[in-house]
């Protein structure tokens, strides 16, 4: 009973192999993040390699790579690259559209990518990444820049061709970001964010009827900082019932240095009034004006003069802080005028406000 017992242990102990595992096919896992962008004749598409197959277990070395085009909504996709790039990698792949299909009507154009193991099998395509063929808008020429006090104007020539408005596209981007570790003035909880690497700006074609517009302002800069602008025209159609973009070329790069020489707003509203000493003190004159509200004011200058005398600088050598200034250094019964200048950090000064004059009542 025992050498029974003993055997059935042995039949039923941890050392029987179990069902024998199928072999992994080593399927890539499919690309789910393929996008595609068109700027006049060029098409590139991005995408995110595989790291594992359907297995989950990690790939290892190059892939195969098929990248495939397919025009309208059905139909056979046509090879255009076999690639061969590393599993995890970032997939990245530009073509230039044959003339069959960067002329004529906008239609539908879907890219896809498959990726094959070294036995030339895949678990299937990407997700389509959608542009569209046709004719597209013609380049922007002539795109200048113009540094202007209230921003970065841009103009470009139009096109007297152009035969319904097109909408442009502006791509600016920030040659001179701002280190992480900035000056006190910048940093804190109030502090303004930091300015993005990389805007774009669509400026519509509502602007001019029957064209498209040939200029804009870019307000949105920081002085000190160099920018390098882009532009493509955009035209708006409508294929298959969606309205969609077609992009054209983009333009030549164009870099500006957005210096600050501009001077602070003249201050306005300065008033005068003249305040007689109590018990007999001395008199005096107070003046007020509306504040200047530019991020970049140092504070202001205060300037005097008696009769036809020429202007003289009263206030101290460090600008006036806030929008009233106390002259003490009047006479009882002489008549003054008064101007204010407003001046920057950049030791920019504004012109003088309108004058105020008063009489400091006599003895």
């Amino acid at each position: 009973m025992l050498a029974a017992q003993a055997g059935v242990l042995a039949l039923t102990g941890c050392g029987m192999p179990g069902a024998p595992l199928p072999p992994t096919l080593n399927l890539p896992v499919p690309v789910k993040d393929l996008a595609a962008t068109r700027a006049g004749d060029e098409v590139s598409l991005t995408w995110t390699m595989p790291k594992k197959n359907t297995d989950k277990l990690l790939l290892k070395g190059n892939l195969h790579v098929v990248v495939c085009r397919r025009e309208g909504g059905a139909g056979p996709c046509a090879p255009v690259a076999d690639l061969q790039l590393s599993a995890g990698a970032d997939g990245t792949f530009s073509e230039t559209l044959p003339r069959a299909l960067a002329s004529g009507v906008p239609r539908q154009l879907s890219y896809f990518v498959e990726v094959r193991n070294s036995n030339g099998r895949s678990a299937g395509m990407s997700n389509a990444a959608v542009v569209l063929a046709g004719e597209a808008p013609v380049a922007v020429t002539g795109l200048a820049t113009e540094v202007r006090k209230e921003g970065v104007v841009l103009h470009w020539n139009p096109d007297p061709q152009e035969a319904a408005p097109t909408a442009i596209r502006l791509h600016r981007t920030l040659l001179t970001p701002v280190p992480a570790k900035t000056n006190a003035a910048r940093q804190g909880p109030l502090a303004p964010p930091p300015e993005a690497a990389v805007l774009t700006l669509l400026v519509d074609a509502s602007g001019r009827a029957g064209r498209s517009p040939d200029r804009a302002l870019d307000k949105n800069i920081h002085f000190g900082e160099t920018y390098e602008y882009r532009a493509q025209r955009v035209a708006r159609v409508t294929v298959d019932g969606k309205t969609q973009e077609l992009d054209g070329p983009l333009s030549a790069p164009v870099r500006v240095e957005v210096l600050d020489v501009f001077p602070p707003a003249v201050p306005a509203g300065l008033a005068a009034i003249a305040i007689i000493g109590e018990n007999g003190g001395e008199p005096a004159i107070d003046l007020s004006w509306q504040p200047d509200t530019e991020a970049d004011l140092a504070g202001y200058i205060v300037y005097r003069r008696e009769g036809s005398a020429s202007w003289q600088r009263i206030s101290t050598a460090q600008p006036v802080v806030g929008p009233a200034f106390h002259d003490a250094q009047v006479q009882a019964g002489h008549s003054y005028s008064y101007a204010v200048a407003a001046i920057d950090l950049g030791g920019h000064e504004s012109g003088r406000s309108g004058e105020a004059e008063e009489t400091v009542p006599g003895p």
